[in-house]
């Protein structure tokens, strides 16, 4: 079996799953709270979650699994070599129960550690963004890159506040937003971090960071965005642990060393 193979499949099971979660953003939800009363999750993640990795067992009985649910249930995050699927079944959940259309399934699969399809689809504004290992990003099939921006000051930069609430968290947040307000062109938040990562990959942004996201958040974001030529690296500046729970990618090697110079640092517990 191929990477076209796995691509094709996985495919098709998220157009499935997005038109699932387009029927179902503006009917009631079952929500309940995960590590805190901002931290959320709907009957509609689980029941994603399931058609995804049930269909994949069906196709690749020997891949293994690293999804949001499954994962916030209790199992540890464990990244091998084998073939092992990424799954954010609904990133931007919060947006999903407010009807907000910034909302998307985020699926990458990593073989040997090394991240070989990145998909990310919000089946609400039909915004489907894909990329194999070394044949670049496309977006609705069609091929994107970076701005390729290298000035922070002519810098559009997507933020989160993420779903943490850590006072100490929540003050190096603040802290580096007031720093980097005054330096840049302007700030946006969309409420996910797939989805913030694919508008530097379309180059309607050009920088993104931001600390406490997990590796289902950024792993498919993460190929989009190199294969369309921009960077990625952790917010300190060294090499970009996937475990860490800390990302920062930007249009150029050069906007992000001036990203990362302006940021006071915070480390999450790892994955």
């Amino acid at each position: 079996m191929g990477i076209q193979n796995y691509y094709d499949v996985a495919l098709n099971l998220v157009k499935q799953s997005g038109a699932y979660i387009r029927e179902r953003i503006n009917s009631p939800k079952d929500v309940s709270m995960k590590s805190c009363d901002v931290d959320l999750v709907t009957e509609c993640d689980e029941h994603v979650e399931k058609l995804f990795m049930d269909g994949i067992t069906k196709e690749f009985p020997d891949h293994k699994f690293i999804g949001e649910e499954t994962t916030s249930s209790g199992k540890k995050v464990e990244l091998t070599d084998a073939p092992t699927w990424v799954i954010d079944p609904i990133d931007g959940t919060m947006n999903f129960v407010h009807t907000f259309p910034h909302t998307c399934i985020s699926v990458a699969l990593l073989i040997n550690k090394v991240i070989e399809i990145g998909i990310v689809y919000n089946p609400v504004l039909e915004q489907l963004f894909t990329a194999k290992k070394g044949e670049g990003a496309f977006f609705n099939g069609k091929r994107i890159k970076v701005s390729g921006e290298k000035d922070i000051s002519k810098a559009l930069v997507m933020i989160e506040m993420g779903t943490s609430r850590d006072p100490e968290k929540m003050e190096v947040v603040l802290e580096n937003t007031k720093n980097m307000i005054s330096k840049i062109h302007g700030m946006r938040t969309l409420g996910s971090a797939a989805l913030n990562i694919c508008m530097v990959a379309l180059g309607g942004a050009d920088a993104n960071f931001e600390y406490g996201l997990h590796i289902w958040d950024f792993a498919a974001g993460d190929l989009i965005v190199r294969e369309a030529g921009g960077v990625s690296m952790d917010p300190a500046g060294g090499p970009l642990d996937l475990l860490s729970r800390r990302y920062l990618c930007a249009s150029s090697k050069e906007l992000a060393d001036q990203v990362s110079s302006l940021l006071v640092q915070y480390y999450p517990e790892r994955d």
